[in-house]
């Protein structure tokens, strides 16, 4: 008798357990990102389905899972829940991986070159797709853009990708994702600066990938106007990087003669287009350069940068924070182009290590050899 009471128990505490957790609205609302980690318990994985706010009785949640089998076989992942799902989806969720994403974290600063085998490999998708796909014409046309792919455009941010995102599927959403950050009033500047949608944000790929502080952006963006209103080069580093075929931390005297349109020490004004994809504040520093009158910049160990009027001033700016005592030559005259090769240089892809010259390389005017991040095309 006492057996048979007891089993009758746990027939009603189950039918109870299972009448609650099928109980429950509609899933609404935007759906929420949780990571379950590999090896997780169903305790813990049920943690942080509380964490979440999916779940607001874990302890019952736990019975319903030892109850119904569903705690012996989840699968680790990223997943995209949305509240008052009811526990039986959960809990097939977790057992069948239903609803798992592909979470995909594009830095601010990245290139192509880095972001197509970044997509490649959390999509499991072949990198010649990803290729393909940040070509889409019809994207290219929609921002009128004259660029041959998306380069800039695919906003750097964490994005969750379902289980069969295709990767024109993840690159639209990416655009789509710069669409929304554009900001309005960056319009109206564009007259005022007389650039182009395309300048401003490949002016903002240059800040980003100069600036290590954030109240140094518009300075350095002010930098590059001001050369700009004044035919010079801009003989920004990270251009160069943009333009060799492998990324190097440092730029010797020797790349600064690579024949590329993206090299900025030998053709005049802004690359033919962005050479990173910036984020939300270098694109606002490119939108509102400081009002400062500087032309010439060199980053101290300590990543700040020192702004400087004149050449004489940049130079001596250059000898106290590099120590060196040798005169520096002036820039080439304002307005002229650097001569360019004769021939273009045939540059090897080579893994060996890049060893400097001999002499030692007149320095650049504006920007340093530091780099926050690799700068790959």
């Amino acid at each position: 008798m006492r057996s048979m009471s007891r089993n009758r128990s746990l027939v009603m505490a189950f039918a109870a357990v299972a009448l609650f957790g099928a109980c429950g609205g509609a899933p609404h609302g935007v759906p929420v990102r949780v990571i379950i980690p590999k090896g997780s318990t169903f305790k813990e994985a049920t943690d942080s389905l509380e964490r979440a706010k999916l779940v607001s009785w874990p302890r019952i949640f736990r019975l319903y899972g030892r109850f119904t089998g569903g705690d012996r076989n989840i699968k680790p992942g990223t997943y995209l829940l949305k509240h008052d799902t009811p526990w039986p989806d959960i809990v097939s969720a977790l057992n069948g991986g239903k609803g798992l994403v592909n979470s995909i974290t594009v830095p601010e600063g990245f290139s192509l070159r880095q972001i197509v085998p970044l997509m490649s490999r959390k999509l499991s998708v072949p990198a010649d797709s990803v290729a393909a796909a940040v070509r889409d014409t019809a994207l290219l046309s929609r921002l009128d853009l004259p660029n041959e792919t998306l380069e800039g455009y695919l906003f750097p941010d964490t994005y969750a990708f379902p289980e069969g995102t295709t990767a024109r599927q993840a690159v639209r959403e990416m655009v789509q994702r710069f669409e929304r950050e554009w900001k309005p009033a960056w319009d109206a500047r564009l007259s005022e600066l007389k650039i182009n949608r395309n300048d401003l944000v490949t002016m903002a790929s240059i800040v980003e990938k100069e600036a290590i502080r954030p109240e140094e952006r518009p300075v350095i963006a002010a930098v590059y106007y001001n050369r700009l209103r004044k035919g010079m080069l801009l003989q920004a580093d990270p251009t160069v990087q943009y333009a060799l075929p492998q990324h190097v931390g440092r730029v010797l005297y020797r790349d600064l003669k690579i024949e590329s349109p993206y090299n900025t020490y030998v053709h005049t004004g802004l690359p033919p287009g962005p050479i990173a994809s910036p984020g939300g504040p270098s694109l606002a520093a490119a939108a509102n350069p400081a009002s400062v009158p500087y032309l010439f910049f060199v980053a101290a160990p300590d990543g700040h940068h020192e702004f400087r009027m004149t050449f004489a001033e940049h130079t001596a700016a250059i000898r106290k924070i590099r120590g060196i005592a040798e005169p520096i030559p002036p820039p080439p005259p304002q307005g002229k182009v650097a001569p360019a090769p004769a021939k273009r240089a045939a540059v090897r892809r080579t893994t060996t290590v890049r060893k400097a010259p001999a002499k030692r390389p007149p320095p650049k005017t504006t920007t340093t050899t530091r780099k926050k991040k690799p700068a790959i095309r």
